[in-house]
């Protein structure tokens, strides 16, 4: 028998009538299958109890609105918030990351099994919407000005850097986080040479770098 045959944990009527052991799947059936005892090489036919999926709401935010969509997943399965996975709807394939968890009575919790949770809510994180403040060179910030980038989740920003984004230049001078990003040691970030991806970015900030050829004017 192959070393990747599947193996389940069933009673053997020839040494463990009582408790399972471990066999090998020789072929699946519609009902019954054939399984190979692992102990003392019995082969029997038996059911093997399969565990259904089963269909959960999504609601999904992405670029300031809202959709609701739904998935499928092993009931016992654990998930937990900040975890991604893709989504699958009539209009798209996405990756989504979970912000909450939400149970029966509309309580909420970081952590649950699938069975438990009623509603998932996520954010789609493959594209994003990264929200940018940038300051004049001249350091005036009443002059500062808003701008927003749609890049992709994985898209890398470092503070230091120069960015150009349509008819914008500017520094990154700082990067504030989501509440849900993990994996950094700061927020906001603020030392040269730190970096953060779109996906877990709250904003940018940065002193404007397009006019710097004329700031002598």
């Amino acid at each position: 028998m192959s070393e990747t045959a599947e193996r389940v944990a069933v009673t053997c009527p020839s040494c463990s009538p009582d408790v399972e052991t471990v066999h090998e799947v020789l072929k699946e059936g519609n009902g019954q299958s054939t399984v190979r005892c692992t102990e003392c090489s019995h082969v029997h036919k038996t059911t093997i109890e399969t565990e259904e999926d089963v269909e959960r709401d999504v609601v999904v935010s992405q670029d300031g609105e809202s959709f609701t969509a739904t998935a499928e997943a092993p009931p016992e399965e654990t998930v937990a918030v900040g975890e991604e996975f893709v989504l699958e709807t009539p209009e798209a394939i996405m990756v989504v990351r979970i912000t909450d968890l939400q149970l029966e009575d509309e309580k909420r919790t970081d952590e649950a099994t699938v069975e438990d949770v009623e509603t998932f809510w996520t954010r789609a994180v493959d594209n994003v919407r990264v929200n940018v403040t940038i300051n004049p060179n001249d350091g005036r910030r009443d002059e500062s000005r808003s701008v927003k980038m749609d890049v992709p989740g994985d898209r890398e920003f470092e503070v230091g850097e120069v960015e150009e984004f349509a008819d914008e230049e500017f520094e990154v001078k700082s990067i504030a986080l989501r509440d849900d990003a993990t994996g950094y040691h700061f927020n906001p970030l603020g030392e040269e040479g730190d970096v953060a991806i779109a996906k877990d970015i709250k904003r940018l900030y940065g002193d404007d770098r397009t006019s710097s050829a004329w700031s002598a004017w």
